[in-house]
């Protein structure tokens, strides 16, 4: 089948289960020929194949609103929407997102970029159905990562005190990005091995039923079954929550699921159609991977499983660094421990793991109670040190306001991803944290420029005893031959200086010495900051750029609203210091998927456009 030539997923309830099969088939390998090329979501989506396919088949979408949690797993469903055209543009500039997007397709309901937002929005999409007096079917996919997050159970709690008519499917292959944690998780476990239980009673039921005999005894029996699965499966998890259950369901066989999901689909009140997966299914690399190395990938070799991409001699990725500096400091110091909210491969600590489990903490998708955890540790003596996505650290913003913060507890917050991450898009990019941040009391905010700025960073933060965030951003950074870590003071360096400056640049993180090379090369009047510390200011330095007089340009690569030039601003007009300057950063807007120097060139603060800048100056 042509997949390209697809336009809605109608013709799906002409085919036959062989014909579904063939077509699940047909996609894997359009998935995998594809993702080879532009990167993407690949484990995630081969394991949805057939549960995608089904859903559209036993569902009258657009007017059905199924959708999934996160989002990262609607490849089959964008390829049955119409959009497998686009596919040679997946999460590329001014292509088609990787995520669920309302503005793509009227087949996307709801978009999300973080876990655990399908279960709310599902009840809100039920009330209003309901008020509105219509009838249509609410059906969200979420994962078994995300179902024991904090904000599914509070929506759980609510959904079974609502009793709406709701399909809640719950896509179950013991993964989020990398393998499960906590009890939960068990719980899902005793769920699943409820297979064998299901096939025994399929067997049994065809037996006993083939003579009047054994239909008197089935019917006994199955009361004892249904007495059975109230108290073993129900109640174990899902019916603690005042919902129905059915499953587990095998989400590879496309019978089984049509007849579970057809049920469901007749069902009175909220009801959870519980599906086993494979994450990576049909693809042997993916198969086999328990680290999350192929959740998200870059673009490989689909016959080899190599990925295309490789660190140069000497670098290695800022996380890594991050990582393998806490480890170091953590052999002599025993109070240091590591935190992580489900991303222990992605922030690079599961060597931190191996060495030192007693110290180590996985809290699952769970970025506030992580946070709240941490306080507590340093509340206790302890040197935690808790590694979140910047996008992420939204989600804990309260825990560490009031719990981190307010108590002036010496957490050391490592925030990964930080700036523009590319090909995620707008619900990942890490350029908001600094205006979240900037304003709460007693936290330390830097950012360093380079490696051996970065473990004098984490030097620091250990040796001090407030709150101290790090931002580090995606990508490599060198690291051969670093000296070793001092104790550095909460100031600014002038990083390059000419003859007779006429500007100024302010900037901060890596761009610091691509700028400071591009200045010496063409020996360039022009004074360079490295404002490594958002938080606190360095007001000497300040006061100095002020009384020089000079233009100023401040370059920075996150929101311009509550970023480095808004404080520096501040902290002008409250000591009647004048500063000619001159803002260079992102406006005010989401920014979409794609190559970050292209982002940075849209909203006039790449590179290129700083030097034409300066030029305007020194010309």
């Amino acid at each position: 089948m042509d997949l390209t030539a697809i336009q809605n997923p109608e013709f799906l309830k002409t085919q036959s289960i062989s014909d579904l099969t063939m077509l699940a088939a047909e996609i894997r390998r359009f998935l995998i020929d594809h993702i080879s090329k532009t990167g993407g979501h690949l484990a995630s989506n081969l394991g949805v194949v057939e549960l995608t396919i089904a859903l559209h088949y036993v569902f009258d979408t657009p007017e059905d609103k199924v959708f999934f949690d996160v989002g990262h797993q609607c490849y089959t469903h964008k390829i049955l929407t119409g959009r497998a055209k686009d596919f040679d543009h997946l999460r590329q500039y001014g292509g088609i997102s990787g995520f669920q997007k309302r503005s793509e397709s009227i087949y996307d309901c709801w978009e999300a970029g973080h876990s655990s937002t399908s279960l709310s929005a599902a009840l809100g999409m039920a009330v209003a159905r309901d008020l509105h007096g219509e009838s249509y079917h609410v059906v969200p996919v979420i994962g078994d990562g995300a179902m024991g997050s904090g904000e599914s159970l509070e929506a759980l709690n609510h959904i079974g005190s609502e009793k709406r008519n709701m399909v809640i499917v719950f896509n179950d292959n013991n993964m989020s990005i990398s393998t499960n944690v906590g009890a939960l998780t068990r719980g899902f476990a005793r769920l699943r091995s409820a297979v064998s239980y299901n096939n025994f009673k399929s067997s049994l039921k065809h037996t006993l039923i083939s003579n009047d005999f054994g239909k008197v005894m089935y019917r006994g029996m199955k009361n004892m079954k249904d007495a059975f699965k109230e108290s073993v499966i129900d109640s174990g998890v899902f019916g603690e929550f005042n919902l129905e259950y059915l499953g587990p369901v095998d989400g590879h066989n496309l019978r089984e699921l049509i007849r579970v999901l057809s049920v469901a689909k007749e069902h009175d009140g909220p009801v959870v159609v519980h599906v086993i997966t494979q994450k990576g299914r049909g693809y042997s690399p993916c198969e086999k991977d328990l680290t999350g190395q192929w959740h998200g990938v870059g673009p490989f070799d689909p016959a080899s499983g190599r990925l295309l991409h490789e660190s140069p001699a000497g670098y290695k990725s800022w996380s890594r660094l991050i990582a393998d500096t806490i480890s170091e400091y953590a052999e002599d110091d025993e109070r240091i421990a590591v935190i992580t909210p489900a991303m222990m491969y992605g922030s690079a600590l599961d060597r931190f793991f191996a060495a030192h489990p007693e110290r180590s903490f996985d809290c699952g998708i769970a970025e506030e109670h992580a946070m709240t955890f941490a306080a507590s540790l340093a509340n206790s003596g302890m040197r935690p040190f808790i590694s979140v996505y910047s996008s992420f650290l939204q989600r804990a913003y309260d825990q560490i306001n009031h719990d981190v913060c307010r108590m002036d507890l010496p957490v050391l917050i490592g925030i990964d991803r930080a700036g523009l991450v590319g090909a995620d898009g707008d619900t990942h990019h890490g350029i908001f944290d600094v205006g979240i941040l900037r304003a709460l009391p007693n936290l330390i905010l830097a950012q360093p420029k380079d490696a051996a700025e970065a473990r004098d960073m984490i030097y620091t933060a250990l040796h001090q005893n407030h709150p101290f965030a790090v931002r580090y951003p995606r990508g490599e950074v060198f690291c051969e031959q670093l000296p070793e870590p001092k104790e550095i003071s909460l100031n600014w360096s002038v990083e390059y200086s000419g003859p007779e400056d006429k500007c100024i640049v302010m900037a901060y993180g890596p761009d610091v010495d691509a700028i400071r090379n591009k200045l010496s090369v063409n020996e360039l009047p022009v004074r360079l900051i490295n404002c490594r510390f958002f938080k606190p200011l360095d007001e000497e330095m300040i006061r100095t750029v002020a009384a020089s007089g000079l233009p100023v340009i401040v370059y920075e690569t996150d929101m311009k609203a509550c970023g480095l030039a808004s404080a520096i601003l501040e902290f002008c007009n409250d000591n009647d210091l004048n500063l000619k300057l001159k803002r260079m950063g992102l406006s005010d807007h989401y920014i979409p998927q794609g190559a970050a120097n292209l982002l940075k060139k849209d909203d006039g603060c790449d590179l290129t456009s700083l030097y034409e800048e300066i030029m305007k100056y020194c010309g």
